[in-house]
């Protein structure tokens, strides 16, 4: 389908455009090549946004006054039918790399080299961006900053890495039949999570992961929790402190949800609804039912599942009970 391709140039052309342009101009780019009722997903503390002027000033204003020499690194880029309803995206996820030369939400500045791990989806139709969707790991930068939020987390601190095949890169059509393929297995996979779900058990066999996931399955989590390597350390410093640690779980949907070759990709807002009632990041539990974004994209070799990007609004996650780790970064940063 040419659609994809010409998406695909189109979100292209704004990266281009959005890179190395002045703060002060930034809000031009962005209504250049969106629709005037443009609507914007940004993770807290960004909020949603309503118009290209609104989305300047909410995120990449501040970000590129910030940042110095910001440049866009991706590992994945591709585009394809949402399986939800039937709309057109484009979706890239890599890093964005600049000089951390002022603070930045608080954050202390460093003055080096500093990456925030990013996976951004737009919905294209008549040519103009219609929807986006930015999530970024914040935690990410405080890390790099010498600055822990939270507890240890359980997974492998690092710089998430790109595909081990290196074709996350699409920029022309893949051939459909492995979409459908990619699309299959991670329906099947979400259908083997609902019935694990459904069952009340927590910390289920391994069994059940290998049906859908390499054995060597690589799952690169948000700063916090971290990155796991095998589907046995994946369940022990991951999926078991996750489904133990949250109740009463309520599974919301996706806003977007598609397979392009060998990659698949989605993200809800929110994907899920939870109460913590502890041991979750390390933190004590509540009483509050809390909303969790979440953003997954999926790499298949062969029949299984080898590896999985994602990104949680932990941020948003923790401000809904009560906890603003930005604003306490802000005052503790500015008392020291």
């Amino acid at each position: 389908m040419h659609l994809h391709n010409d998406n695909k140039k189109l979100i292209l052309s704004y990266f281009d455009a959005l890179e190395g342009v002045a703060d002060c101009d930034v809000g031009d780019v962005i209504a250049e090549y969106t629709a005037d009722d443009y609507h914007w997903y940004g993770v807290y503390p960004f909020g949603e946004q309503s118009s290209a002027a609104d989305v300047a000033e909410a995120f990449w204003t501040p970000l590129l006054s910030s940042w110095s020499r910001l440049q866009r690194r991706q590992d994945v880029f591709m585009a394809g039918t949402n399986e939800v309803d039937g709309s057109q995206w484009v979706t890239s996820m890599g890093h964005l790399q600049g000089l951390r030369d002022k603070p930045w939400l608080g954050i202390p500045a460093t003055g080096k080299m500093t990456y925030l791990r990013y996976a951004e989806f737009h919905h294209v139709a008549d040519g103009k961006i219609q929807r986006s969707s930015f999530f970024c790991d914040i935690i990410g930068v405080m890390h790099q900053a010498g600055i822990n939020p939270l507890p240890m987390q359980t997974g492998a601190t690092n710089i998430v890495p790109s595909p081990k095949t290196q074709d996350g890169i699409q920029l022309s059509q893949q051939d459909a039949a492995e979409s459908t393929r990619t699309m299959t297995l991670l329906n099947q996979m979400i259908a083997d999570l609902d019935t694990l779900n459904h069952s009340g058990d927590d910390r289920y066999p391994a069994a059940i992961l290998e049906r859908c996931w390499h054995s060597n399955m690589c799952w690169y989590g948000p700063a916090g929790i971290g990155s796991t390597y095998t589907i046995e350390r994946y369940q022990e410093q991951h999926s078991y402190p996750f489904r133990e640690g949250l109740k009463d779980k309520i599974y919301n949907g996706h806003i977007c949800r598609y397979a392009e070759g060998s990659y698949a990709c989605w993200f809800g807002w929110p994907n899920l609804t939870h109460t913590p009632k502890g041991g979750f990041l390390g933190l004590p539990g509540n009483e509050l039912s809390v909303d969790m974004r979440v953003v997954d994209v999926y790499r298949r070799d062969g029949d299984k599942l080898a590896e999985n990007w994602v990104i949680i609004d932990l941020p948003w996650w923790l401000k809904q009970q009560g906890i603003d780790i930005l604003e306490r970064c802000k005052h503790i940063a500015i008392a020291s």
